[in-house]
């Protein structure tokens, strides 16, 4: 591609292509200050590198995250950057990196955090394969590309870039790869119980989780992740007597089940507004219709409104973000068609706002079902206090200046996400963890991730690495 031709890094950072011209003059980025052909290199490296990263198969299960390690650990050590290696089980492992400060005195240090396990996949509902790297239409085709190989490759670029510009820095840049995010979080987990120095007392730390969400070819908000619900599964278990199905019983165990799911299924939790979820709304209302608007201002009044409150419950975007959900996944019950069966069961995916009481929920579950023949125990022992970050640090600031830069109009809002990653993790050590995405994606985009065709466009690939770089340099450099 020609260098500053549309699409390219260069292009995209200098020109805001998706928004149209700020009202006030960009800020100056650190990145103005490279060389041109210097900002080519490396957006064609992220993109050679991204192809080469997409064929590591790193399926979780089983993971084999190692050979994930291997292709980080050829680059760092080509590029002299420190790194070490962590195997902590067969094939599986972590990977940390470090720039060390230049200043005489430093702050405290910022982590760059990436998970190199993915999802499963079936290579007979893609169109290309999915671990192919391969690049059609615009897009390049693999299984992580949103989820999230993607944000590991520009992290490992702002490593590479920071290093090779000799940019200042007056805080350690760390970079940590972990295993099996996508089941057990073994390899996090392993590495704060056996290499939390490593860490060195970090104030800040950047995670997936972030969202630019591209409408109409334009960013309606740069998302930033400050906190994530999280999950408090539940194993549902209706007992009974079992016989032979052509002599129906009317108090089976699943027909208990049945039942109890249907309790269960019209409970609606109660609603509950997060300051950090008001935050959002509010930024969001001037970019709303006016009849949303008006609800966005001041949401703790819409929903003293019944009819508004029936609304929120068929509102996915709203409803996840103001209650505690409740989801039936999965159902099971006898191995044989003709066999009424003595035990009937379900999982529930429940997901708990910050703050929230997994207990009380529990409680009233129970209360809810009422019945002495069903059963209602979590599916796991642990349960881990949903967290979240503040929007008053330097970094959330430089998330802000640096958006202002490449998404000019775009407001930039904190999210509470629905799902659960390893910011909650790190929180309780002290961190200020966040979630930001430098991509930008349409919601079929984001759709991709854990679904058939995962794919990030080639231009976001090109583009991705500097704003990231940006926003590190921004809050990591001397000045």
């Amino acid at each position: 591609m020609l260098l500053g031709a549309p699409g390219s890094l260069v292009y995209a950072a200098s020109n805001g292509i998706y928004n149209s011209a700020p009202e006030e003059p960009a800020p100056s980025m650190s990145s103005s200050r490279i060389p041109p052909e210097h900002l080519q290199r490396y957006s064609d490296l992220a993109l050679a590198w991204m192809q080469d990263y997409l064929r590591v198969d790193t399926t979780n299960p089983p993971g084999h995250e190692m050979r994930a390690v291997s292709f980080y650990k050829k680059i760092l050590d080509q590029e002299g950057i420190e790194n070490r290696a962590f195997e902590y089980a067969p094939d599986r492992g972590d990977l940390w990196a470090r720039l060390p400060h230049t200043t005489a005195k430093a702050k405290r240090p910022i982590i760059l955090l990436n998970h190199m396990d993915v999802v499963t996949s079936d290579a007979e509902h893609w169109k290309v394969p999915p671990f192919s790297g391969e690049i059609k239409d615009g897009y390049l085709w693999g299984r992580g590309a949103q989820d999230m190989k993607d944000e590991g490759l520009a992290q490992l670029v702002v490593l590479v870039m920071l290093k090779r510009e000799k940019i200042e820095l007056d805080r350690d840049v760390i970079f940590l790869a972990v295993a099996d995010e996508e089941a057990d979080g073994s390899g996090t987990d392993w590495f704060i119980a056996h290499q939390r120095d490593l860490l060195e007392n970090a104030e800040f730390l950047i995670n997936e989780g972030g969202e630019n969400l591209l409408e109409n070819g334009k960013v309606k908000y740069v998302g930033v992740d400050v906190g994530e619900k999280t999950t408090f599964w539940l194993h549902v278990v209706a007992h009974g007597r079992g016989g032979h199905a052509s002599r129906p019983i009317s108090d089976s165990a699943p027909n208990r089940l049945i039942r109890a799911l249907d309790r269960i299924s019209a409970y609606r939790t109660p609603l509950r507004v997060l300051p950090v979820a008001d935050e959002f709304l509010r930024a969001m209302a001037p970019y709303e219709p006016p009849d949303e608007a008006r609800i966005y201002r001041n949401i703790r009044a819409a929903l003293e409104n019944k009819e508004f409150q029936r609304q929120v419950e068929n509102d996915e975007s709203l409803n996840f973000l103001l209650r505690d959900t409740i989801s039936l996944t999965m159902l099971g019950g006898s191995g044989q068609t003709n066999v009424i069966p003595p035990d009937a069961w379900a999982n529930l995916d429940v997901r708990i706002l910050p703050g929230g009481d997994p207990k009380a929920l529990l409680a009233q579950i129970r209360a809810v079902v009422n019945d002495p023949n069903v059963t209602v125990e979590p599916l796991e022992a642990e349960f881990r206090q949903a967290n979240y970050s503040p929007t008053d640090t330097a970094l959330y600031d430089t998330f802000r200046k640096v958006s202002a830069k490449y998404f000019p109009g775009s407001p930039v809002v904190p999210n509470i996400t629905s799902g659960y990653n390893e910011c909650q993790r790190f929180r309780p050590l002290g961190i200020n963890a966040y979630g930001f995405n430098p991509y930008t994606a349409t919601d079929e985009e984001n759709n991709s991730e854990h679904a058939n065709d995962e794919r990030i466009r080639v231009e976001e690939v090109r583009r991705g690495p500097r704003i990231l770089f940006d926003v590190v340099a921004g809050v990591a450099g001397g000045k």
